[in-house]
């Protein structure tokens, strides 16, 4: 695991990279990440057996999970 996901920093605040996560979203996830892409990480999820996904609880409302190179700590 990275150490992004891993920092005590990233439970405080994180904020969601929209141009990689555009293509795999609904769209009404788009539009609330272009209007506030901040939020709280409130957990972990294996992905495909080698990796690690990333729950988000969005700060304009939501929830979504994302993999770590899709975030980065505020």
């Amino acid at each position: 695991m990275s150490q992004a996901a891993t920092s005590a920093a990233i439970t405080v605040g994180t904020r969601v990279t929209i141009t990689r996560v555009r293509d795999r979203i609904p769209a009404d996830l788009v539009k609330l990440l272009l209007t506030n892409p901040t939020g709280s990480v409130t957990g972990f999820k294996m992905t495909d057996g080698s990796g690690v996904g990333v729950q988000v609880q969005l700060d304009g409302g939501g929830q979504s999970w994302f993999f770590e190179d899709e975030i980065a700590a505020l």
